[in-house]
């Protein structure tokens, strides 16, 4: 009897062969062996059947037709891959094969993927079937996760979550589209003077990312500049001159005031120059100390990347989209250069952490990282990792952080600039977290003139620690650091004491509007469903409901820009609305407006999640999914909003006009 192992990919299946030891003869779509056979499924085989399917009349779109909720899903093979299809069928059918191990991808998508094959083939359920799950396709990791490999239906309820994606993003597709083009389709049409039905194409995530986008525009569009004036106090502090900022804290004569913007700035330069008047009035030209003081701070490596954060960083780095990023990296995974890609994770798990210096011990052979990893590793840094923020089981679900595996260093010459540079970045940042943090000294100063607060703060970088290999993209903003004798001056500084004051300028200001979202802040607010939070540890903290999912992100963002309802300038990546894309979210908004809700759209991420995890049933589920489909495609029938959408069309033209 022999054993049949399901990979995605040609080249993966080549690389289990080769890790397995078997030695196995190419045959048209898969590979055998004496004891095992190796096939593979080339992304999906099987796909969820069109409504025409059902019954021939559905082909045509009716609004009496809809919502269309079938009780039993139809599902057949993709007719450009029947080949592959038959061929893998066959296999799993084989008399001769009594265990298949399922090898593909590591997550819901790669589970999907064959629970759809086994159904379409109807495999026996005699036969025995085992779930391979890895984290990199190193040879160890292969042969690992073949000798653990459990139960297939150990995974079921992560297989009942990836149908439920499937089902949700059918019916919210098929439904919402057909209703809303049906609806509004020659609106959008006539206005654009088409002489045709615009096709309104809105899905779950792709709908609610475009809406960021639109109201990320309009926030832009709408904003009015409003200048605003500082003031500045320049004093001597025994021989050289600091800057210090006045702000209207409590006790000021301005605490709270409407003339200000926020608590530093005047609405009226003239306001400002008359506090400045009261400032200098009279002979004594000093300011007193109110505290001075000189802190050691600490700054510790960042988190190791996830998906998102690394698409992010070569997004500003490198000026690559997410799908770009996305493919770069699957590549380096292949190549067994890094870990799993599709992954959520910032952290190790307890396991991995304990074998972390097989890692650090390849990267000692590449050249701009080896004497780094060689001192980490003669210094044993990475002993206690496991006691750190950077390993925590409880935060992983089906894979930790991307890494390098630190094998197959060799082949990177043979790889693209930009795939280096990837892998460069994703390097740097996993050994700088066995680095010690950088050191800083903060001086702080604190006057009051006239009972008003000026205030000067200054960071001075004393030690790099692991700012040192972390390379530009986490480079420190430049300062014009003080000299030791300027920060023991400051430091020096007693309560009641006076500084004489040189004099006082007025900067003026003025307020800026939000920044457009890049395509890689766009994938981090995804990620913090809608939020843009730059700061990491904040983004760690409210992590856990995203807008899709980090197998998906990429692709939803390519699809809008496919359907032109957004753009993308390759330079900036700076991401906008089409007018096409603004005129569908207005649509949207008129009509089943929740689909803009980035929190709803999370909410259903979040059940999908806990269907995998098995705290919620499919048919809880499901029921849910079909009375939301129901109730907003019957509402769309209900209502008309032609005429408030043709005026709200003629208020967004012109900008788009203007282009």
């Amino acid at each position: 009897m022999k054993s049949l192992f399901i990979t995605e990919k040609p080249s993966v299946a080549r690389e289990f062969a080769a890790a397995l030891q078997i030695n196995a003869k190419n045959r048209d779509g898969y590979l055998e062996g004496e004891k095992a056979v190796i096939t593979w499924c080339v992304g999906h085989l099987v796909t969820m059947s069109y409504p025409d399917q059902y019954d021939p009349a559905l082909k045509k779109w009716d609004l009496e037709t809809i919502p269309f909720i079938p009780e039993k899903f139809k599902y057949e093979v993709i007719p450009a891959v029947k080949k592959q299809f038959d061929i893998v069928s066959s296999l799993l059918n084989r008399e001769d094969v009594d265990t298949i191990y399922v090898c593909t991808d590591s997550g819901r998508e790669g589970e999907y993927i064959y629970r759809l094959v086994d159904q379409e083939a109807k495999v026996s359920a005699k036969k025995k079937k085992k779930r391979v799950w890895i984290d990199s396709q190193t040879k160890e990791e292969v042969i690992r996760g073949v000798k653990e490999a459990k139960d297939l239906e150990e995974y079921d309820n992560l297989a009942s979550a990836a149908y439920l994606r499937a089902k949700e993003d059918y019916l919210m597709g098929i439904n919402f589209s057909r209703v809303l083009t049906l609806k509004y389709g020659w609106t959008l049409g006539n206005y654009l003077e088409q002489k045709r039905s615009v096709v309104v194409a809105v899905g779950r995530v792709m709908t609610c990312v475009l809406g960021m986008i639109v109201k990320r525009e309009r926030e832009i569009r709408n904003f009015v500049p409003t200048p605003f004036y500082r003031i500045l106090g320049y004093f001597d502090c025994k021989g050289f001159q600091v800057e210090a900022e006045w702000k209207a804290v409590k006790g000021s004569r301005y605490f709270e005031s409407p003339k200000l913007y926020k608590d530093h700035g005047f609405l009226d330069k003239k306001e400002a120059e008359e506090f400045i008047r009261y400032l200098e009035d009279g002979t004594n030209k000093e300011t007193i100390v109110e505290s001075a003081s000189r802190k050691k701070e600490k700054k510790n490596p960042p988190l190791l990347y996830n998906l998102a954060e690394l698409q992010n960083q070569c997004s500003k780095m490198f000026k690559l989209s997410p799908d770009e990023t996305l493919k770069i990296v699957q590549e380096l995974y292949e190549k067994k250069l890094v870990t799993y890609p599709r992954t959520d994770a910032r952290v190790l798990s307890t396991a991995v952490s304990k074998e972390i210096s097989k890692n650090i011990r390849g990267l000692a052979g590449y050249g701009p990282l080896g004497q780094t990893a060689a001192e980490i590793l003669e210094e044993k840094k990475y002993q206690g990792l496991a006691k750190t923020k950077y390993v925590d089981d409880k935060k992983i679900t089906d894979h930790y952080a991307i890494i390098p595996t630190g094998q197959a260093i060799g082949s990177l010459p043979r790889l693209s600039q930009t795939a280096q540079k990837v892998y460069d970045v994703i390097a740097r940042r996993f050994l700088c977290i066995f680095l010690p943090p950088a050191l800083y000294t903060r001086i702080r100063l604190e006057t009051r003139t006239k009972g008003e607060a000026f205030s000067a703060g200054f960071k001075v970088l004393e030690d790099q620690g692991y700012l040192k290999i972390l390379g530009m993209g986490d480079a420190q903003k430049k300062e014009k650091p003080l000299t030791k004798e300027q920060m023991d001056a400051i430091a020096s500084l007693r309560k009641g004491a006076k500084l004489p004051v040189l004099e006082y300028k007025i900067k003026d200001g003025t307020t800026s509007p939000p920044k457009r979202y890049n395509s890689g802040s766009l994938i981090l607010a995804m990620e913090n469903a809608g939020q843009l939070i730059e700061d990491e540890d904040l983004r760690e903290q409210i992590k856990g409901s995203g807008i899709g999912t980090s197998a998906t992100r990429a692709e939803i963002v390519k699809k809008l820009i496919a359907n032109r309802y957004i753009a993308l300038n390759k330079k900036t990546q700076i991401v906008t609305p089409t007018l096409m894309g603004e005129m569908i979210a207005n649509v949207v908004n008129a009509s089943i407006r929740s689909l803009l809700n980035p929190t709803l759209t999370a909410s259903w991420e979040k059940g999908l999640a806990q269907v995998a995890e098995g705290s919620v049933s499919e048919e809880e589920y499901m029921q849910k999914l079909d009375q939301f489909v129901a109730q907003k495609t019957n509402a769309v029938k209900q209502t008309n909003f032609q005429y408030q959408l043709r005026k709200s069309f003629d208020q967004i033209s012109p900008y788009y006009k203007k282009k």
